[in-house]
């Protein structure tokens, strides 16, 4: 019972990017009393699901983002045994975000990563730091733009090569930075 409502009020978080107050709590989840929502939030706070801030105002604890991870997999061929329950639950930021103080989200315009599955609309995740090793996909710049390539290197020059054959290796004349590298992507359908 719990959890459904904690879906309600992630539900809620997502729509507005704040928990209700306790009376619209209180309407919402269809609890009779105050102490119901009261006995109901302190449950959620010892699960460390709610927290509250300095002002008194209810937030979402460090687990309120947790998503639940399948013990199962789903073939992408055959057929898979159908869905258990059970699983650990993490953090998409958690998965997908080692280092957040240098981490950035970036959109992706185009196609010439496409055959390394990083697609137009596809956003980057992308640790920011000026090197990378040969093989990394990498954020580069070349005449203040953004390009996003496989880092490689022929002879002693560093080349950037598209995942794509409709587009040529970039071999950059003059010197290129690197803006960062890739270390994850999603996507919405």
């Amino acid at each position: 019972m719990d959890i459904q409502k904690l879906g309600q009020l992630r539900d809620y978080f997502a729509s507005y990017r704040s928990l209700p107050s306790y009376r619209y709590m209180q309407d919402q989840l269809n609890m009779k009393s105050k102490d119901t929502i009261s006995r109901f939030v302190s449950r959620l706070k010892l699960m460390g699901f709610l927290d509250m801030a300095p002002d008194n105002k209810l937030i979402p604890g460090k687990r309120f983002f947790e998503r639940p991870l399948s013990n199962t997999t789903v073939q992408a061929g055959s057929f898979t045994a159908a869905y258990s329950e059970g699983g650990d639950y993490i953090t998409i930021d958690e998965h997908l975000v080692k280092k957040p103080s240098i981490t950035e989200l970036i959109p992706v315009a185009g196609d010439s990563m496409r055959d390394l599955g990083i697609l137009d609309g596809d956003t980057v995740i992308v640790e920011k730091r000026p090197l990378a090793n040969i093989g990394d996909i990498v954020v580069a710049i070349i005449d203040d733009k953004f390009t996003i390539k496989t880092l490689g290197k022929e002879k002693d020059l560093f080349v950037l090569i598209p995942a794509n054959p409709d587009f040529d290796i970039i071999r950059p004349r003059e010197a290129f930075g690197i803006y960062g590298v890739v270390t994850g992507q999603f996507r919405s359908y």
